[in-house]
């Protein structure tokens, strides 16, 4: 159709053409009067408008003087254009010229006569020449022309006229112009100027014509773009080039219009005027171009409608290709997201959220999938219509409805699978409540009631009341659970349905059990039993060893199997005793076993609420900061900031919901044992230290944008009565709530075998919390330049009252510190102690929490302690390079102090035991090829690994010391110089400031622990002591000592033998326990000498920074430890 209409109009457009060429139909080069307006203006030639007898033009030549002047071309220009005036048909009956000489000669008459003849172009009918009026050239020329007419070569005749009436014998005096004597009207210069409009305007038409001509084609040919965009700009510049077009013709009307009212003006102002020929040709010829150019311009409309309309279709077409993409990808992620709903719950509460987020999935997918059915409706609509692209729309419709349809019955599939599992899960609930309901009362009936008749027929009352209810809440036939919900029943859901129907058999067995003794009971009167509460908290002695007391001496297997052993052994002995109570006991561990299932109940509730709260918080904002739809509520200073105001929230959530809460769920029966799936999965919640240490940061952002736009429609979309700050509080909140609910398991579980487990759990929980706290004031501390991760763990943190008191100081700063004290915040790890000044800064929530100024700190290889600080019970010394730098520090309780005393004493126990294992691995080597004594032990290795054990337990005995260190050089110093300063060893102090436990410390408590009492025999231990007196008798006969020389007791191996270095000499060897005994006598060892006894000793010890640097030395394996 568009074709046929393209063609119609190409048709339109040549016949168009062909009119406006018709005005000028010269053969070769048409002449416009434009062109040649100058050679017109001289009026030399005319074409009056009048007509002969039959209708031939009347071409006038008036007296013109300087007619022989004219050249040639411009007289053949405006005889050319004269002739082509008149129409085909006039012009060819020939035209009628007339010839006006009156005021001329006749020479000039011959010349123009002749040059007429030869010049004329068109047919002539007759020549009329107005002679000239002069009597002697009148005569002249009635002589002349008789005699030379055939010198004029014309085949018309030439008449000679003497005067105007004459001359209108001849022409109507209506068809001949004023100056020859007629009342034709005529003006050349309007003449002139109607001629330039008429052929002006037919120009226009012609242009008009070709360039809708060459329009169309370009419509026609042109090729639909592929894409909204490019079809839209077509469409634009087609209509622009259009309304061009239609401007143009608009034009040429009104000027055609202006033309043919110019022709009509003089009938118009006096109707009985008559338009001669020329003029009614002029007004036809324009009429007939207007009514061409409106003809034109209609066949133009119909086809620009047509061609319009299918620019139109193609721009809808390509709008509805482009959304169909848009919309099938936004259904594809709908459909996707929707295929995740697999999940059909693990509680009532479970499946509700499950639910919930359905129904808001759903409303969030409503407006997709709206936006496809309004699009296959539209596409309906473009098929109804005779779209040109119909096979590419329909099965793009019917995809659109497939889809839809699709996602509305798999939304629906999911909400009735969910409403399914969700009437399960009421079931099943409401059966696990009717059970512990049902274990509750049988804990709860009074045992001293029941021995009578009357209270055993009440109790027996209750319980079947209560059997009664269970018509309506317990699960009836299993088989009937599984067929009704098959489809909904994974591996998981049928093993809790398992698990339920196992505790409600079991609980419906304990009541019959009850039954049976209640009946026998209300049957037989039976002695009254003296009755006994049924007290949890009494519940806690049992007649077996607590496993706690031997884990430090077996291995966990062999502990492991005890605990077993013990337990059972004292469930025997607590079943003889029940029976001997008359069975009261056995109600007291009914009452625990209940309150322990309260207790695990509450802990799987709250863990799955709060994996639901997690997740809430998840998807409802942190989900939301990324969603396109939502980022115009984000304020720029808020975007990219989720990792801060979250934390690592998901990670605790993918923690909780994938491990932690699938793990306590296996231990749902079994409530006691509780406490293994917490160390199991202990090191796991180390990832909430991450989150504590970030609260601040997110707080502070909190802080700022509480109030933004796009918080309140989370939370108005979530339906949350509390604010994101309090959810955020979460984590913080639940990590705490674990010792509560462990405490109370504990409490309940105390003869259990997974009572030891609870309790390092317990402990473990704590430590947790710990961790925490103190790496909330660890990443509080300014102005330390390293890296506090290299100082290892961070063990203990609190606030001490400092006084310093430094060798190196000025008397009287000396003085002032010991008066003064500075308030100071220390920081022990692993490596170094931390001394900050703690500055309180102002603010809200975290804001207000302190920060923590460093000022100095120790290291720790080069740290020794004094314990006790005389007069002041919560007072201790830490010192520094051989007293150096002493730090008298007052704790704010003795219980604080002793904790840091202990903490300490373990850094530097692990210290000294590195360097150790370090040197005796060395020794051991090196002792290969030593001389053994005669005993069965044939390596020194045999007696480490033999004595490991002992070497273990003896190290609690090392900490216990006042003061100890591991301070390990490669040279014993000379006596009263002390330790060189590169060692970094503590030098014995020069005087005895009392900085120790006690002035004197051999009566000091830890001495005496050391020694085993006052007056005890003496145990041998690891360490230096000084010689009493001579010995040459050892194993080996090269191995002696000398009174006065130091010796050090390295390790003891089989038969009472102990191997031992003479630090003086550097010789190794084996002495009998008995003769070092002798050797040593009462001598203590170099752990433990007053400065009476070394000289200079002092009782506080150190570690030393070379530790390792001597450990690696091969000539010794420990240096001595000053005291």
């Amino acid at each position: 159709m568009h074709a046929a209409f393209l063609g119609k109009l190409m048709i339109e457009l040549r016949v168009f053409s062909f009119h406006s060429d018709e005005i000028m139909h010269q053969d070769i080069i048409p002449l416009y009067a434009a062109d040649i307006q100058d050679q017109l203006k001289k009026q030399f030639a005319y074409l009056s408008g009048g007509r002969g007898g039959d209708g031939c033009p009347v071409i006038t030549f008036p007296d013109y003087p300087a007619f022989s002047e004219i050249p040639e071309k411009e007289f053949q220009n405006v005889l050319t254009y004269l002739t082509s005036i008149p129409s085909l048909r006039d012009a060819g009956i020939g035209f009628i010229l007339v010839i006006d000489r009156r005021q001329d000669k006749w020479t000039s008459v011959k010349a123009s006569i002749l040059r007429i003849a030869a010049s004329f172009p068109g047919n002539l009918q007759l020549v009329l020449v107005l002679r000239p009026t002069g009597f002697f050239h009148r005569a002249l020329s009635d002589i002349a022309f008789k005699f030379n007419k055939d010198e004029f070569k014309m085949k018309v005749p030439i008449i000679m006229l003497g005067s105007v009436s004459e001359l209108q014998g001849y022409i109507d005096k209506t068809q001949l112009t004023e100056d020859l004597g007629g009342t034709l009207d005529y003006c050349h210069n309007r003449w002139l100027s109607r001629r330039t409009a008429i052929e002006g305007f037919a120009q226009k038409v012609k242009q008009t014509a070709q360039i809708l001509q060459s329009f169309g084609t370009e419509l026609a040919e042109t090729e639909l773009p592929n894409d909204v965009q490019s079809t839209s700009s077509l469409l634009a510049t087609h209509t622009e080039k259009k309304d061009k077009m239609k401007e143009d013709i608009r034009l040429a009307v009104k000027q055609g219009g202006d033309i043919r009212e110019s022709i009509t003006k003089p009938v118009t102002e006096n109707p009985e005027y008559k338009l001669n020929q020329d003029q009614l040709d002029n007004q036809t010829t324009v009429e007939r171009l207007l009514a061409q150019l409106h003809e034109t311009e209609t066949a133009f409309d119909e086809f620009w409608i047509k061609h319009q309309q299918k620019l139109e279709q193609c721009l809808r077409l390509r709008n509805f290709e482009q959304n169909f993409r848009e919309v099938k990808a936004a259904l594809d992620i709908v459909s996707e997201r929707l295929s995740t709903f697999t999940d059909v719950g693990n509680s009532c509460s479970h499946v509700e959220h499950i639910l919930k987020d359905l129904a808001n999935f759903e409303e969030k997918s409503r407006e997709t999938v709206a936006k496809a059915r309004m699009l296959a409706s539209e596409g309906d609509a473009f098929i109804q219509s005779n779209h040109y692209a119909v096979d590419s729309i329909i099965p793009k419709c019917s995809e659109l409805h497939h889809l839809c349809d699709a996602f509305t019955t798999e939304t629906e599939r999911r909400r009735n699978l969910l409403n399914k599992s969700l009437e399960l899960h009421g079931l099943l609930e409401k059966a696990l409540k009717w059970c512990d309901e049902g274990i509750y009362l049988l804990a709860s009936q009074p045992v001293d009631k029941c021995q009578s008749q009357d209270g055993a027929e009440s109790a027996l009352q209750e319980i079947e009341k209560f059997l009664d209810t269970g018509a309506g809440n317990k699960i009836k036939e299993l088989n009937k659970i599984y067929r009704e919900y098959a489809h909904i029943l994974n591996e998981d859901l049928k093993e809790h349905v398992q698990k339920v129907f196992q505790k409600q058999e079991s609980m419906e067995e304990m009541f019959q059990k009850r039954q049976v003794s209640l009946k026998k009971l209300a049957a037989k009167q039976t002695r009254p039993v003296q009755p006994v509460a049924p007290r949890p908290e009494a519940f806690v002695k049992s007649p077996c060893t607590s496993p706690g007391l031997q884990r430090e001496y077996i291995s966990n297997s062999e502990s492991s199997a005890l605990r077993r052993v013990n337990c059972r052994r004292g469930k025997s002995e607590m079943t003889e005793l029940h029976q001997s109570r008359g069975g009261s006991t056995m109600d007291d561990e009914e009452n625990l076993a209940v309150l322990r299932q309260h207790v695990m109940n509450e802990l799987i509730e709250t863990e799955r609420a709060y994996v639901e709260e997690l997740l809430c918080v998840l998807e409802g904002y942190a989900a939301e900061m990324d969603n396109p739809l939502m980022a115009h509520l984000i304020s720029p200073e808020l975007q990219n900031k989720k990792d801060i105001l979250f934390g690592n929230m998901e990670e605790i959530y993918h923690f909780h919901n994938r491990i932690f809460l699938r793990e306590l769920e296996n231990y749902v029966e079994f409530p006691e044992l509780v406490g293994r799936c917490f160390l199991d999965q202990m090191e796991d919640f180390q990832i909430y230290e991450k989150y504590c240490q970030n609260k601040p940061r997110s707080e502070s952002l909190w802080r700022q944008f509480s109030d933004s736009v796009f918080f309140q429609e989370c939370q108005r979309k979530l339906d949350h009565k509390l604010s994101l700050d309090s959810y955020l509080l979460k984590p913080v909140q639940r990590i705490t709530k674990y010792q509560l609910l462990l405490k109370e398991m504990l409490k309940y579980s105390k003869n259990c075998e997974g009572a030891e487990d609870l309790q390092e759990a317990l402990t473990s929980i704590l430590g947790i919390l710990k961790a925490v706290n103190d790496s909330m004031h660890q990443i509080a501390i300014t102005g330390y330049d390293g890296n506090l991760n290299e100082l290892g763990k961070l063990l203990m943190q609190g606030s001490f009252n400092v006084w310093t008191d430094h060798k190196k100081g000025h008397s009287k700063v000396k003085d002032l510190a010991r008066f003064k004290p500075m308030q100071r915040h220390l920081f022990l790890h692993e490596k170094a102690v931390l001394f900050c000044k703690k500055r309180e800064e102002n603010g809200e929530g975290y804001e207000k929490a302190p920060s923590y100024s460093y000022k100095h700190s120790l290291n720790m290889a080069a740290v020794g302690i004094t314990e006790n600080v005389k007069g002041d019970a919560k007072k201790f010394e830490i010192w520094y390079n051989a007293r150096e730098e002493v730090y008298i520090i007052q704790a704010p309780t003795p219980e604080v102090k002793a904790t840091w005393v202990n903490e300490i004493r373990k850094v530097l126990t692990s210290q000294l035991q590195a360097c150790r294992e370090a040197s005796q691995h060395r020794t051991l080597e090196q002792t290969q090829s030593l001389p053994l004594p005669a005993s069965s032990c044939t390596s020194p290795s045999r007696n480490h690994i033999r004595n490991t054990k002992k070497m273990e337990e003896r190290k609690a005995d090392l900490t216990s010391l006042e003061g100890y260190g591991t301070a390990v050089a490669p040279k014993y110093p000379e006596k009263g110089k002390g330790w060189g300063k590169t060692s970094h060893s503590l030098d014995a102090s020069e005087e005895n400031d009392g900085w120790s436990s006690a002035e004197d410390p051999l009566n000091s408590s830890d001495a005496e622990e050391e020694g085993g009492g006052g007056g005890g025999e003496m145990k041998l231990t690891p360490g230096k002591y000084t010689v009493v007196t001579d010995y040459e008798k050892g194993v080996s006969e090269e191995f002696t000592v000398k009174s006065g020389e130091l010796v050090q007791l390295i390790r003891e191996g089989e038969d009472g033998l102990w191997y031992v270095k003479n630090l003086s000499t550097g010789k190794e060897g084996w002495i009998p326990a008995n003769n070092l005994l002798m050797l040593i006598g009462n001598s203590k060892s170099a752990q433990s000498l007053s400065s009476s006894e070394s000289g200079t000793a002092s009782s506080a010890l150190s570690t030393s920074s070379s530790c390792s640097d001597s450990c690696n030395a091969s000539s010794t394996s420990f240096s001595d430890i000053k005291g």
